[in-house]
């Protein structure tokens, strides 16, 4: 029986465009959910959560967010000049999901506080990125693999 060596995995390749695309929408639902308060900001809120919750699962194509930017603006659009690794947009799908949870936690406990601090934070985050192309959970992850990269492992 002939063995094979696991090949390293490739990582998925994906069209700069589509997390700015995202971010976006991201952002009018973060304003409004910060512009609804803690009782009916929550409806916006729980829709972007479910949004972070498919981009850190599945992926940034099938986020409902990126299958919108690949089914309809895509094709309308030239070729990418370029693609880039879809691991550090996928991390930042966990940071904002993070924040997202934190928010619907606070406004769902009556802790105003925590949901106006981490729906805020989600926004700024998601602002940055839909306005000036600067994603920070995708720097935050580009610093943690140079963290690692430099850590000395112990050898076994």
């Amino acid at each position: 029986m002939a063995t094979t060596a696991a090949q390293p995995r490739t990582p998925a390749r994906i069209d700069p465009r589509g997390p700015r695309f995202g971010a976006i929408i991201t952002s009018v639902l973060l304003a409004l959910t910060l512009v609804l308060g803690p009782t009916w900001g929550l409806i916006p809120l729980a829709i972007q959560t479910l949004a972070f919750i498919g981009g850190a699962v599945f992926g940034l194509s099938r986020q409902p967010w990126g299958w919108i930017y690949k089914t309809w603006v895509r094709p309308r659009l030239a070729p990418p000049t370029e693609l880039e690794d879809e691991a550090p947009p996928r991390f930042a799908q966990v940071v904002g999901l993070v924040f997202a949870v934190l928010a619907l936690i606070g406004g769902l406990a009556g802790v105003t506080l925590l949901f106006w601090i981490a729906a805020a934070f989600a926004l700024i985050a998601a602002f940055l990125n839909a306005a000036f192309d600067f994603c920070l959970g995708c720097e935050a992850y580009l610093l943690i693999q140079r963290l690692r990269a430099r850590t000395p492992h112990p050898s076994a």
